[in-house]
Formats: structure tokens, C-alpha cells, sequence
């Protein structure tokens, strides 16, 4: 006990020079040193001691963050981390926030009510984990180890995520309601599930991806990566010369030298019978910025879409319109001049519409009309090309009556 009680008089003394900037690295190299020879056992009890003798929570925050600093030293020398910028490192140092915030979680917790708004704040923020983090890899990540044949390891993790989603939302509405010991409870049990996390992350599937990505398929990964966002890190640039490279264009063959050197936990679940070999472009199919479809498939797409859709060219002719309509529109109007396909009263709003969709001032018109029991939608979007040049002009027409008595939520399916 006596040592323990030494531990700690020892860190808080170092806590304060570190608050006072007296010889900050130093000071962080003795906090170090002192971590190294606490057990993780050892340490909540310390940080409980402390906040009782009136330590600060962020205070104490901070000998996380050596604690952590100590934790990529330790990984460094397992794996190689690439550069940063690079998406594997990225998710290396989100995943140093998470484990910083998972001990934050517990801190607050174990001093709750005193902390309840501070909780209540904190907790609004985790949930960013789930937008960002996790998103990033069950959208961008996983797709590359299903193609080779290993569904089950991004499949199990994508059900851990979910747990950790929904916990994170009954940990607010614990907090939001005043209830304390639930929210204690639930909080310790975020915190611990982060930390899980973050642990099979590490040990297992980035070691994976490590092994089987290409600097190509990294690439791609890199250019998408953007749309998800990034929880509490801001990525620096990174170059490749390398071609991007999609799940759906990769040869999904794994050596038997690389089955063998990667975790256990991958090895066992790798399933040579569910490599995905299927190829996303077939013959016949037109190539768009974004897939591949055949004719007949763009064809049935327009006419099951359940709005009418027309297009009119850059010299205001109709080109095409889609089989779903509220408005009359037979195949004559085809080649016509839009301004002849409206009564001459209006003529001049379709003018209007169209100048300022070419000049550029505007990028968007639209109008709602009662039709009998319809509510009907019409929106006018201007079409243009790569460099931003106009094209044309599409008109959605949609019967929105029964969208407008939406209410709440629907997450199930209620079918009979």
C-alpha cells in the first residue's frame, strides 16, 4: 500500500509541474517512466485518489495521453505503421482519441451526479465514433477483405460497432433523463466496449489490412475517405503515384505466405469458397462515372423510378422523358421546343428558368400544386458538364401526399 500511496503522491506532484509548463518534457518523460511500472489495475485507483483530493478530470486526461504515447511505442514495434496521411495511420491515431476518451467516459462516470453535464456533453461526442470511424471502415475498409473470401472477421466487427452505436444512444437518454446509476453503469460499459474495440482493430484487422492492401486499393480508400470525416484527427496529405484500385477490380487471391502470417483470428475464418471472383463490368455494359449498367437495365430503371423525370437539351428541346407521370406527355412533344410544350401565358417563367439556369445565378426552381386528393412536386435542375458547362435541364415531377403525413421514424420492415 505504501508504494501505491507513493505512486501516487509522485504522479500528482508531476500532474501539477506539468500544469505549471515546468519543464514539460521532462515531466512527461517521468510520468512516463512511472506508467511503465503501474499496473493497469493500479491506475484507476490512483485517478480516483486524485480527483478526490480535487485533481481536474482533463488534468488527469492528460497522463492518458502518455499512456497512450506509451501504447503506440509498444505497437510500433510490433507493426509498421505507415506515414502519416496514409488511411492505416489515420485509423491508428483515431483509435488513440477513442482509448483517451473511453478512460474520459469512466473518469466522469465514477463521479457522477458532480459530472452529470460534463457526461452528458461528453457523450454527445462519442457518437461521432460511429459516424466517422466505424462508417469509414464498414463502407470503404471491409469491402476489400469480403472480396478475398473474409466475410466473417468484418461482419463480426460490424455487430460490435452496432453494439457500441446503440449503447452510446441509451447512455444519453440515461443522462438526458437524470437516471445516475444507469447512466454510471452504461457508461463504464461504453468505455469498456471502446477499448475492446480498439484492441481487436489493432491486433487483428489492421494487421490484416496492412498485409493484403495494394498502395492502389489504399489510394482508393484515401480519395473516399473525405465524404465519411474523421473522429478528433485531421489526416495530412498523402501522394501515390499508384493507380486507385476498387474492391470490385482487384484479382481476390491471397498467397498461402500471406494466409499464414496474418492473425490467427483471420487465419481461422478465411473461407476460400467465398472469394468473391464475380466481375462488375459485362459485356455490353455502358461505362458510367460511377458502375456499369446495360441499355435494358438504364431502360427499366427510368421507367420503375416512382417520379416522372424529363430531360431537356442545351438548345431547349425535349430529349427524353420517363414512363412514371402524373402530367400527360405523349411521344410527340420529342425533339420539340420546350417553350412550345407550355400555354403561351407561361412561356415566359420556362424562359426565365432557363436563362438563369445557363447564366449560372441560379440552380434550382421549383413549384407544389394541389391536383384533386394530389399534392404535386415539380423541381427544375440545371445538367452540366465536368467543367461546369450547362447541358440541359431536368424536370422531376412527384405526388408527395402520403410523404407529407410522414412522422417519426420507421427503422423495421412491416410486412405481413
Amino acid at each position: 500500500m505504501s508504494e501505491l500511496l507513493g505512486k501516487k503522491e509522485r504522479l500528482k506532484d508531476a500532474l501539477r509541474r506539468l500544469h505549471e509548463g515546468k519543464d514539460i518534457e521532462e515531466v512527461k518523460r517521468e510520468i512516463k517512466e512511472l506508467l511503465k511500472d503501474i499496473s493497469p489495475l493500479e491506475i484507476p485507483v490512483i485517478e480516483q485518489e486524485l480527483m478526490q483530493e480535487g485533481v481536474s478530470v482533463e488534468e488527469i486526461a492528460k497522463m492518458c495521453d502518455l499512456h497512450v504515447e506509451l501504447f503506440r511505442e509498444a505497437l510500433s514495434k510490433k507493426i509498421n505503421i505507415p506515414e502519416e496521411g496514409h488511411p492505416l495511420n489515420t485509423l491508428y491515431r483515431e483509435n488513440e482519441e477513442i482509448i483517451k476518451d473511453a478512460e474520459k467516459l469512466r473518469l466522469y462516470a465514477e463521479n457522477l451526479p458532480e459530472k452529470i453535464d460534463e457526461l452528458k456533453e461528453f457523450a454527445g461526442q462519442l457518437r461521432f465514433i460511429g459516424f466517422t470511424h466505424y462508417d469509414r471502415e464498414e463502407m470503404l475498409l471491409f469491402p476489400y477483405l469480403e472480396r478475398r473470401g473474409i466475410t466473417a472477421v468484418p461482419s463480426t466487427l460490424w455487430r460490435k460497432h452496432d453494439e457500441i452505436r446503440i449503447k452510446i444512444r441509451q447512455l444519453l437518454k440515461f443522462v438526458e433523463k437524470g437516471m445516475i446509476e444507469r447512466a454510471r453503469e452504461k457508461a463504464m460499459e461504453v468505455s469498456s466496449l471502446l477499448i475492446d474495440m480498439v484492441f481487436r482493430e489493432n491486433n487483428i484487422l489492421y494487421p490484416t489490412l496492412a498485409s493484403l492492401l495494394t498502395e492502389g486499393e489504399w489510394k482508393a480508400i484515401k480519395q473516399q475517405e473525405e465524404q465519411f470525416g474523421f473522429y478528433r484527427v485531421k489526416p495530412a496529405e498523402w501522394k501515390s503515384s499508384a493507380k486507385p484500385v476498387h474492391p470490385y477490380e482487384i484479382e481476390p487471391r491471397i498467397e498461402e505466405d500471406v494466409i499464414k502470417a496474418l492473425p490467427e483470428e483471420v487465419r481461422n475464418a478465411f473461407q476460400e469458397a467465398k472469394v468473391d471472383r464475380s466481375r462488375i463490368k459485362r459485356e455490353g455494359d455502358i461505362e458510367l462515372d460511377i458502375g456499369y449498367l446495360l441499355p435494358e437495365e438504364i431502360n427499366q430503371i427510368f421507367k420503375t423510378l416512382p417520379f416522372g423525370i424529363t430531360f431537356i437539351d442545351r438548345d431547349d428541346r425535349v430529349r427524353f422523358f420517363s414512363g412514371h407521370r402524373i402530367f400527360r406527355r405523349p411521344r410527340s412533344v420529342l425533339g420539340r421546343p420546350v417553350q412550345l410544350c407550355h400555354p403561351p401565358k407561361s412561356v415566359h417563367i420556362v424562359e426565365k428558368i432557363l436563362k438563369a439556369f445557363k447564366d449560372g445565378s441560379r440552380s434550382r426552381a421549383d413549384f407544389w400544386i394541389r391536383m384533386g386528393d394530389k399534392f404535386v412536386y415539380i423541381l427544375y435542375v440545371p445538367v452540366r458538364d465536368e467543367d461546369g458547362n450547362y447541358i440541359g435541364t431536368i424536370e422531376i415531377e412527384q405526388e408527395i401526399s402520403e410523404l407529407r403525413k410522414l412522422e417519426g421514424e420507421k427503422k423495421i420492415l412491416d410486412w405481413k
